[in-house]
């Protein structure tokens, strides 16, 4: 039978070891600060290496704050759509209502590829209002996808409405996406997988989403996905807030920073 003093020592030991593996497992790196001051933005990133299970934070008191997911959404919309049928598959044409939007390339029909890669709002709006309020309710709460809150309106929800997602809850939900985790078919995942690339070059792939909304008088912006490379996956979230309404490097920082950050890292070149 131990005597309480070396259970006493075995169990400082037990705890050190833990601890040690969490030290090891995160890291900080405060330097990252002059890619966001390069933009004039505040924010945050985290960059999760599936392979050595470590997490790289800058700003990490952003890494539980809730969002508004913006057209990041789009990711899960179109894995919902997908599922329930309303679309059939990435070439579904949903027709353009006529109505001139600030984008061009807004202003002409959309299937699923053109709408994922030109950010398409109304396409996703109409993908939305066809899967109807208790379908959509009921998959994001099966998908845990952030606070799970579809208040404000079928077709707002995610960008004037009540849902929030914190980057960590991104990390976690392309985690899932990518390991195929997630509460839907391989089909639906597959399609997905492939309207999210953006960079498919010799040695490695990227597959991310834009986003942009507004939310307590700040713009927010994200840039979120994950890279394969040499055999490895590493997830990524870029989440920028500014006051400045009129900061134009805005909208190119929140990718921007991502690639200058993943070269920093060696994770990709510059």
């Amino acid at each position: 039978m131990l005597k309480p003093q070396r259970i006493l020592l075995l169990t400082i030991l037990i705890l050190g070891l833990f601890a040690c593996k969490e030290q090891q497992s995160s890291e900080t790196r405060n330097d990252f600060k002059i890619f966001y001051d390069d933009y004039n933005v505040e924010g945050s990133f985290v960059l999760y290496d599936q392979d050595q299970d470590k997490y790289i934070f800058y700003n990490q008191s952003q890494f539980k704050q809730e969002f508004t997911p913006a057209s990041t959404f789009k990711i899960c919309n179109s894995l919902i759509g997908l599922e329930t049928g309303v679309i059939k598959d990435e070439n579904f044409i949903i027709p353009w209502d006529s109505v001139k939007r600030w984008i061009p390339a807004w202003n002409q029909d959309q299937d699923l590829k053109s709408a994922f890669k030109n950010s398409t709002v109304w396409y996703y709006q109409e993908l939305a209002r066809r899967v109807g309020g208790e379908r959509m309710k009921y998959w994001l709460d099966k998908t845990n996808y952030g606070n799970e809150d579809t208040s404000g309106g079928i077709d707002k929800f995610w960008l004037t409405g009540g849902l929030r997602i914190s980057p960590e809850q991104q990390i976690d939900f392309l985690i899932r996406l990518h390991n195929n985790k997630l509460p839907f078919s391989q089909r639906s995942v597959d399609i997905v997988k492939t309207i999210m690339i953006v960079n498919d070059t010799l040695g490695h792939v990227v597959r991310a989403k834009t986003g942009w909304g507004d939310q307590d008088n700040l713009d927010i912006g994200w840039y979120v996905g994950y890279v394969e490379t040499n055999n490895k996956v590493y997830y990524f979230v870029n989440c920028i807030q500014t006051k400045d309404s009129n900061n134009n490097d805005f909208v190119k920082a929140r990718i921007e920073i991502v690639y200058k950050i993943l070269a920093e890292l060696k994770i990709l070149n510059k």
